[in-house]
């Protein structure tokens, strides 16, 4: 039997790039505070789907374009004095969100079921999905390396950045853009209401450890690879939901995570109190 023919196989290396792509883009979303907006841009994503399905296309096609919409509209809106960038993302969330309902309820005895794309089908992913991620994997990676001093000059001292010729704004639409297309490719296989975890708890995880940019970033990427091939198998095991069960796992990594480096910081701190002031 082909390798690829098996849904299992397929289904595993899916999640270990997907995993490992979330991790990736997680560590600026976590870094920069950008949680709030990742999760529009899983929501908005959607009516981009729905329409995509309609008129027959790649539905990963119709997914870029809204995420690319939306990006790119925050973006513009909280350039403004007058808006605020949860405020304009909050609008595209609810905005998003509606147009896709809206267009599911205009096809009377629609044929595909797009209620996957909100909680994710992982078992079936296609050799072309697998195509698709390991591509999108690729090219956000190169983007994040090729960029990596301006992205970290804008994120953590923007003023300093400015100062020294950075284009802060294109800056930001490139990170923007590189989540966007990590958000639209794994929401196939996650759930857009299941996608954020995916993306946010390995590199929340891993922030627990370190406090260097290239540490955080190789544990996050660690971190999302084992929660959706350990959400797998748990998911196998005991026959839950891949994508509930994938996210359990990413949540209980962050909250292992969590006690075990407080534990360790204590540790460490009792030790030096010992050295300083001996028995």
């Amino acid at each position: 039997m082909n390798w690829w023919d098996d849904a299992l196989h397929r289904a595993t290396a899916e999640v270990l790039l997907a995993g490992a792509l979330a991790g990736l883009v997680g560590v600026h979303v976590v870094l920069r505070r950008l949680s709030f907006f990742t999760m529009a841009l899983t929501h908005a994503t959607f009516p981009g789907v729905v329409a995509a399905a309609i008129i027959g296309v790649n539905i990963f096609v119709g997914g870029v374009v809204a995420g690319a919409i939306v990006a790119l509209g925050v973006a513009a809106l909280s350039r403004r004095q007058s808006q605020n960038t949860a405020a304009a993302t909050g609008v595209m969330l609810s905005g998003g969100f509606a147009l896709g309902a809206g267009l599911v309820a205009t096809q009377n005895g629609f044929s595909r079921d797009l209620t996957s794309f909100l909680v994710g089908s992982i078992l079936t992913v296609s050799p072309q999905d697998l195509m698709t991620t390991a591509v999108a994997l690729v090219v956000v990676a190169a983007v994040l390396l090729a960029c990596a001093r301006p992205l970290r000059y804008t994120g953590f001292d923007r003023a300093s950045a400015q100062a020294a010729g950075f284009a802060t704004d294109v800056w930001d639409v490139v990170l923007l853009l590189a989540i966007q297309v990590a958000v639209v490719t794994i929401v196939p296989a996650i759930g857009t209401i299941l996608a954020l975890a995916l993306i946010v708890a390995p590199a929340a995880a891993a922030r627990q450890w370190s406090q260097r940019l290239s540490t955080i970033t190789a544990l996050a990427v660690t971190f999302g690879a084992f929660s959706g091939l350990g959400g797998l198998y748990a998911s196998s095991q005991w026959n839950v939901a891949a994508g509930a069960s994938i996210t359990l796992t990413a949540t209980g990594v962050l909250a292992l995570s969590t006690v075990l480096s407080r534990l360790a910081r204590s540790r460490l701190t009792a030790t030096a109190r010992m050295r300083v002031f001996p028995a």
